[in-house]
Parts: structure tokens; sequence; C-alpha cells
């Protein structure tokens, strides 16, 4: 017989496909799956080759395997092979288990260069599937752009996730979003993309959704919902080098006492990097870690629970646990065997002060969410168009703090008004230019600080205590003037710009120039004061703890004064190796927000050092109504 004639070799095609029906391969992992079968088409990697999984990669690869487990969240950093992983799963799902998978990526066309760039070339170069797909490399109708038929009756879709039509029309076992964060958060008002997605699994035996994404902006970021779905978030421990006591990977900086750290030529180039262990602060170079990372597990954050292969789950005791339905892994750049920590470290180095691109550093390196400047902003032109018409000092005033601020060519005064539950007035603001070391510009400010000002019952007040920035070029000299006024009437202050610091910390002697010299906690202060900026005023009079009132006098309050005063806002920096926020005026003018913060400062000395109580000065001005506040009054 001639077996090589074309006709044979057709019947040995039809009796092949007629006996797939009756094979079936022994049972495999998906980590087992993809290290016997998958392979690194030229198109999409980096480089071509068969693919091996890395030690992080395992557990996560698996759960999406795992049948046990219905919903997978993956919040990474970019450089991690999640995608890989992803058609890793997908060739598995079809051609191991003979399951319709359905991928969803944010739009269509995102959707079709997965198609090209990583599909098609799948299933070129993997041949289990190629086995299936006899339409590959032809114009088929079970080959498109959106949706393949292999020969096992199993579909694969890939839709773009815009248009909740592409949502319609699909049975699948397995749904997968793809980028997920960059998806609209509402589909043409019809839902969540995983809502809608998660609904083309009702009737699959073994139901699940994988979710992945580089994550956004904290609050709205869609990874990090999904993610919170699940009491499981877990993070890769590796046991150091070393002295052996796990830990997961943290970015560190040049001054932080552990993560990653670097040094520079003396060219001033980044030359090396290497992690320092976070228990005994032993020096790990990046290739005694990648030989570590195969004694990882993943850790629970919340539980303790945890898994080496995402098949067998242990509790925080290390018993066999049940498996949970619904997990989160998180995984950033550090773990990665397609790039180093020097790179890492390059490429930080290039983000300097650009807010951009430490927003990309934190999303696409860190795998985290950027959460932006916080709090809401306050916006000058409220305050502005809320302004008020009181008297000189209002009526529910009780007290006069005020506030010097020190320029290189000028001092800016202001005096606040405090009343009941610490609501406040803007009394008066001042600007003397001139010299600050001249005797002549300091004697124009001792004027101002021994003003007297007239409340609206008709009583005289002055004020009852200042504090003076002392920071800058003319130090001495504010301190020669509190000497001069009286050292705990005028108190020289510098700022701590340092989270916690309590708003005046009075010191327990006088420094060595004889004075009090109080730090001030300018981020408490801020915090506070841009709290009680935005609380209302009650348009009946009636008195409201913490408001904050202002003069319908541009003199003393315009355009400026508010502008001043709204200027800083939060944002996030990286200090030391850890993501802090700071408040920034970004370049703009903020003499007022500063007096107000110093203003603070002398009402918490008063209260906390020299026994201040607003309370008692409310009774006593309700008992004797005439006489109002005792007055001070410096010779």
């Amino acid at each position: 017989m001639n077996t090589s004639h074309p006709w044979m070799n057709d019947l040995k095609k039809a009796f092949k496909k007629g006996l797939q029906g009756l094979f079936k391969e022994p049972p495999l992992t998906c980590v087992d799956w993809a290290d016997k079968h998958f392979y690194l088409s030229s198109e999409s990697a980096y480089q071509e080759g068969k693919w091996e999984t890395a030690p992080f990669q395992i557990a996560p690869l698996n759960a999406m395997g795992n049948d046990l487990i219905r919903v997978v969240n993956m919040m990474k950093s970019a450089r991690v092979g999640y995608t890989k992983m992803l058609m890793a799963n997908v060739g598995f799902k079809i051609q191991h288990k003979r399951r319709s998978v359905a991928v969803f990526s944010p739009t269509d066309d995102d959707a079709e260069d997965l198609m090209k760039q990583d599909v098609e070339t799948m299933v070129r170069d993997v041949p289990t599937l190629l086995e299936l797909a006899p339409w590959h490399g032809k114009k088929h109708r079970d080959s498109s752009l959106s949706s393949k038929r292999f020969q096992n009756n199993k579909m694969f879709w890939c839709r773009g996730g815009k248009a909740s039509r592409n949502y319609r029309r699909i049975s699948a076992d397995e749904v997968i979003y793809d980028e997920l964060s960059n998806f609209d958060q509402n589909i043409e008002g019809e839902g969540a993309p995983t809502f809608l997605g998660d609904k083309r699994l009702e009737g699959a035996t073994f139901p699940k959704s994988i979710r992945g994404s580089t994550p956004k902006i904290k609050g709205t970021c869609q990874i990090e919902k999904a993610a919170a779905e699940s009491s499981y978030l877990l993070r890769y421990h590796i046991p150091c080098p070393h002295c052996d006591k796990e830990q997961n990977l943290k970015w560190g900086g040049k001054d932080c006492e552990f993560g990653i750290k670097w040094e520079r030529d003396a060219q001033g180039e980044i030359c090396h990097a290497w992690y320092v262990c976070e228990h005994t602060k032993c020096v790990v170079l990046y290739h005694e870690m990648v030989r570590a990372a195969h004694r990882g597990r993943w850790i629970c954050e919340n539980t303790g629970i945890w898994t080496r292969d995402g098949i067998e789950w242990f509790d925080s005791l290390d018993q066999l646990r049940n498996t949970p339905l619904v997990v989160s892994f998180h995984v950033w750049t550090a773990y990665s065997t397609f790039t180093t920590w020097l790179n890492m470290v390059l490429e930080f180095d290039k983000v300097k002060d650009n807010r951009e691109n430490l927003i990309a550093f934190v999303n696409t390196t860190l795998g985290e969410t950027w959460e932006d400047d916080q709090g809401e902003k306050v916006d000058w032109e409220l305050l502005y168009g809320r302004r008020e018409v009181y008297p000189q000092v209002h009526a529910r005033g009780l007290t006069l703090m005020g506030s010097i601020d020190t320029q290189d060519d000028r001092y800016e005064g202001r005096v606040w008004a405090f009343g009941l539950g610490e609501e406040a007035w803007l009394v008066d603001k001042w600007v003397l230019m001139g010299d600050p070391a001249s005797e002549e510009l300091r004697k124009k400010v001792r004027l101002k600080v021994r003003q007297q000002y007239v409340r609206g019952d008709g009583a005289k007040m002055g004020v009852e205590r200042w504090c003076w920035d002392s920071g800058g070029h003319y130090t001495d000299e504010v301190y020669a003037e509190s000497r001069a006024l009286g050292d705990t009437w005028v108190i020289p202050v510098k700022g701590a710009n340092v989270p916690g610091k309590p708003i005046a910390n009075w010191p327990k002697s006088r420094n060595a120039k004889k004075v009090y010299l109080t730090e001030v906690g300018t981020e408490n202060a801020k915090e506070l004061i841009y709290s009680r900026l935005k609380i209302q005023p009650n348009t009946s009079g009636v008195p409201v703890p913490g408001c904050v009132h202002f003069p319908a006098n541009d003199d003393i309050c315009g355009e400026d004064e508010l502008k001043q005063l709204t200027a800083e806002t939060k944002e996030l920096k990286i200090e030391k190796g850890r993501r802090v926020y700071r408040w920034t005026a970004k370049g703009r003018r903020n003499e007022a927000l500063d007096c107000f913060v110093y203003a603070l400062a002398a009402l918490r000395i008063s209260q906390h050092r020299f026994g201040l109580d607003l309370e008692m000065l409310a009774g006593a001005k309700r008992a004797v109504p005439q006489r109002g506040t005792r007055s001070r009054v410096r010779g």
C-alpha cells in the first residue's frame, strides 16, 4: 500500500481527529502544563523560547488553574510576566481542561492587539493548541479577531470592554479581565465590567473569574476594589539567603534601614544596587535573592494563611486547610527575573520631582495605587464669597492670638480672635517692609504687637500671646525681640514638618539664647486648619465651633490673602524609601497660612502652658458683659 498517497494522509488526519475525543491527557496543574507545552513567541516576548515558571509565578498561575478557586485577583507591576501567565492559563484551559474562555480588554483595539500578538502566536507555537486549530493561517469562519472555535468545540473570545454589547452572547467557563484598572467603571450605564462579564459564567460547572491589572488611583482603582473583595491578600515572602528569616520585598531607599539600596560612582552615576534584610540587616545581592526565591511562599497579610504552589493551602499554624474561593495576589518588580534591582533604581533616579514620573513609578514598578493629593482642596473663591461684616473683634471673640512671619525684606503679622469651641475670626493683617535686621523696622513691629483692638461689646483687647517665626537669616533679631518684649509673651517658633508632631511643643527650659524656642508641628496644624476652613458659618449668627470667619475688608482679607491661605496641598513624595505626604505650596506665596499656623500655636501654648480656658472666659464674659477680657499691654 502506498502510504504516501494524499488520500492516505487525509485518512490519518480523520482517524486522529476521531480518536481525539477518546484521549485523556494525565491530569496536570496549570504550571505543569505551561512548563511542558507553553512557548514564548518572538512577537510578544523579549526572549523567545520555552516557558519556565518563575518561583513567584507558581502559586498565582496554579490558582488560575485551580478549579476550587473561583476568583483570582492580581494587583501587579510591569515586568512580572502577567500577560504570559494569562496566555499559559488560556492554553491550559482550552487544550487540557477543555473549557471555553472569554478575555475582555479595555478597548476593541486592545483586544485585537492581544489576539494578534499573544493568542495567534501562541496557537502557532504551541503544538498541542495548533493541533486543535486547523484554521490557523487561513481565512476561516472559526477564526476571527474577536473569537476562535477550536476542534474540541471549545471557544475563545477576545473583546473590548467599553461596549455593553460585547458582553452578550457568550457562554464561558472562565472570564478574564486584562488591565482591569483601564476599564470604564460603568459600562454604558449597565454596571461594572466584572458584573457584566461574570454574568457570562452562569451555568458553568467550574466558573472562574480572573482580574489583573497595574493599579491606578487609590479609591477609584478597579483592581484595588476587586482585590478588596477577598479576605486573602497574599504577598511573596522570601527567606533571607544569610539569616533565613522571611520577608516580602520592600522598596527601601538610600536612607531607609532596609530594602533596596544603591551607591554612585565618582562621576555620580548609580553603579550598584543591593537589598538589606529588614530583620538582621544582611546585605543581599540580586542573584542571591533569585536563588532564595525558590524557597519562598505566598502569605496572607490579613490571616496568615499561606501557600507555595496555589494547590495546597495552610493556616498560620501550618495546618492544611480548605482552599479559599477568592484570593488576591500582589507582586511588584523587585521579584522579577526579567529585570534587575539596578535597572529599577536607574528608573527611580529619573523620577526626580516630576509628579507624573512618580505616579508611573508607583503604579508600574511598585505595583501600588497612587494616593492623590490628600484632602479636598479649599478654593479661595468660596472663602471670599462668604466673607462677613463684623466689628474689629467679633462679639463672640474671647481672646486674641498673634503671629509674625519673617521674610528677607519684611515682617508680616496677623491677629486672630478665638471664641468658644475655637471658633475663629481674622482681626488684622499688617506688612512692614524693610531690612528685618534694622532697629527702625523692629521698632515698628513693637508698636504693632502692642496694638489694642475693640470688640463688638466695646471691650478693649490686646493680643494674649504672639508666636514669631525665627527661621531663616534673622534668628538672633527675633530672639532679641522676645527677650525685650517678654519671653513668655512673644515666643520664637520654628516649624517641624513631621507628621504627628504636636501643634506647639513647649520646651522644658530656655535655650542657650535665653528664649523659649518652641517647635511647631506644621503638618498637624495645617491638617486642622484645612479641615476647619471647610466648615460653613451659620447665616443666622449661631455659633459654629471650629468655623473660621473672614472680614469683608479687602485691606485685611482680599483675594491675595485667601489665595495665600489656601496655597498648599498634600502631595505624595518618597522619603527614606517610604511614601509620605507633605504639604507643599508649589512655589505659591503662603505667608497667610504660616501666620495662621503660628497663631494656632500661640493658642495651644496659652492653653497647655498658661492655663487659658475658653469656656471659663465665656462664662466670665456672660457674667460681666461690658468688661470683656483682660487687656494685655506690654511696656
